[in-house]
């Protein structure tokens, strides 16, 4: 009897120390440092991620997967880093800044953006070559930027960009605001401007669909937080708010 109550003692005192379903294994800040396309569905994520951790904030930095990887390479404190390209992840990783495996949690690609009703009447990647039109472009070292390039030569075509952008929020501004005539921002940033733009599909987009590779930083102040906000993404859950934004599965 003696044997069995102190048997029942210890399974009491273990089941104390066992995390309970709902109950944050997290707590604190969580920094994230995540692709500018990813403003809408991150920060949705955010929010679900912080309801089912209660006691944990997550705040974002959105930006050019570029300079985000230039900042966290000068040492800016971050947790995690979801990059809209494997180029722009292995900057990081290449310096030691990110030491984990960087895993693809999504795929996307470009979509021609018009303002609404597509005044200049464009039709397809050779209208980003004529003169008279005003166009917009991400910088080539932004992700976008560099999937814009290889469409334009799958395509064979010149493109005569009028002004060059850091991300593709920028860009999209342009055309939402009926500053330019056309545009090339990912499906996702299309669905995400609701009215305000109109999106064209071309037949070279899938010669540069982007793998959006996600992973903790080395130095993370939050461990927990971080890899529990990358498997939060990887989740079922996760995965549907990225389809829900119009991403496509790895």
């Amino acid at each position: 009897m003696r044997t069995l109550t102190a048997l029942l003692v210890v399974l009491a005192l273990a089941g104390c120390g066992t995390a309970q379903p709902g109950s944050s294994p997290t707590g604190g800040t969580l920094t994230v440092f995540a692709a500018a396309s990813l403003t809408e569905s991150f920060t949705k994520l955010g929010k679900d991620f912080e309801a089912a951790n209660p006691g944990t904030t997550v705040k974002f930095n959105f930006a050019g997967s570029s300079a985000l990887a230039q900042q966290l390479n000068q040492g800016a404190p971050a947790d995690v880093f979801a990059a809209a390209a494997p180029a722009n992840m292995k900057q990081v990783t290449d310096t030691g800044t990110v030491t984990a495996t960087p895993v693809t949690f999504a795929r996307n690609t470009l979509q021609i953006a018009v303002p609404q009703g597509n005044p200049a009447k464009v039709t397809g990647l050779a209208d980003f070559g004529r003169a008279e039109l005003k166009i917009a472009l991400c910088a080539e070292q932004v992700p976008c930027g560099a999937a814009a390039k290889k469409v334009f030569e799958a395509a064979g075509t010149t493109a005569r960009p009028d002004t060059l952008e850091q991300d593709v929020k920028a860009v999209l501004t342009k055309v939402s605001l009926g500053e330019v005539d056309a545009a090339l921002v990912y499906r996702t940033d299309v669905r995400a401007a609701g009215g305000k733009v109109e999106g064209k599909d071309f037949a070279e987009a899938a010669q540069a669909v982007n793998d959006y590779p996600i992973a903790p930083l080395a130095k993370a102040p939050n461990t927990m937080a971080a890899k529990a906000f990358v498997d939060f993404v990887r989740s079922e859950q996760g995965r549907a708010v990225l389809a829900e934004a119009g991403f496509a599965a790895p």
